[in-house]
């Protein structure tokens, strides 16, 4: 496969979605070396991305990102991505072989207007998730990019990985919803009652280079 190397930046839009997540819901999809950071009693915070990375990018794709839980490691805390999906064969190569992250192929139907927004997800006649996005009555928008930046935990083989995604983007508060049918991978962690949902209209990002923060088990498997 032919991918780039990192950093890698990404323009076009995308939707975001934080929950809180049952703790125990949430550890059959995290290593066990990764402890699950409380946010409040017995819950983690969790979330649905799916975005679109237009021309300009250094790889045009679709995603969608379900994050388990915060989680931490060896005095390092970030995000942890329990499944992650794309429709660019070269985006799965990087982001598995750079990255450590499980991305798998996927389709995606975007449907994408001025009010609205709405993406289905789906593998072959396996449907992951649809995710809609309506305007609010009163609308909240911050009309100016602000600069954000998140850290993510992964593994790849024995390796422990950190990385940061540095994001710039005005955000707009939208009112999301989430179907997972019961037969989605990621339907245990129950992620379908958001506490908010952002839209970011026009999203740069930038995705660094890992760095090695220690060693783990390989014999864990992603649900």
């Amino acid at each position: 496969m032919a991918y780039p190397k990192a950093p890698w930046k990404l323009q076009g839009y995308a939707i975001q979605t934080g929950q809180l997540v049952d703790i125990e819901q949430a550890r059959p999809f995290i290593p066990p070396e990764f402890e699950i950071i409380s946010v409040l009693p017995g819950k983690t915070l969790g979330g649905v991305y799916a975005s679109r990375y237009e021309s300009g990018s250094a790889l045009e794709y679709s995603e969608l990102i379900v994050v388990a839980g915060l989680v931490s490691y060896a005095g390092n805390w970030g995000a942890w991505i329990s499944h992650i999906y794309v429709d660019n064969p070269d985006s799965v190569a990087g982001g598995r072989e750079i990255w450590g992250l499980p991305k798998e192929l996927a389709e995606f139907t975007w449907d994408k207007r001025e009010d609205s927004s709405q993406v289905a997800v789906r593998q072959g006649n396996r449907k992951l998730c649809r995710f809609s996005t309506t305007n609010m009555v009163l609308p909240f928008s911050t009309g100016f990019p602000l600069p954000l930046s998140g850290p993510v935990l992964s593994a790849l083989n024995s390796d422990v990985l950190l990385f940061k995604g540095e994001f710039n983007s005005p955000l707009e508060l939208v009112n999301g919803k989430l179907d997972i049918p019961t037969e989605s991978p990621f339907a245990r962690l129950n992620l379908d009652k958001p506490l908010l949902t952002v839209k970011c209209q026009s999203l740069q990002i930038l995705v660094n280079a890992p760095e090695v923060v220690g060693q783990k088990s390989v014999d864990f498997s992603y649900q």
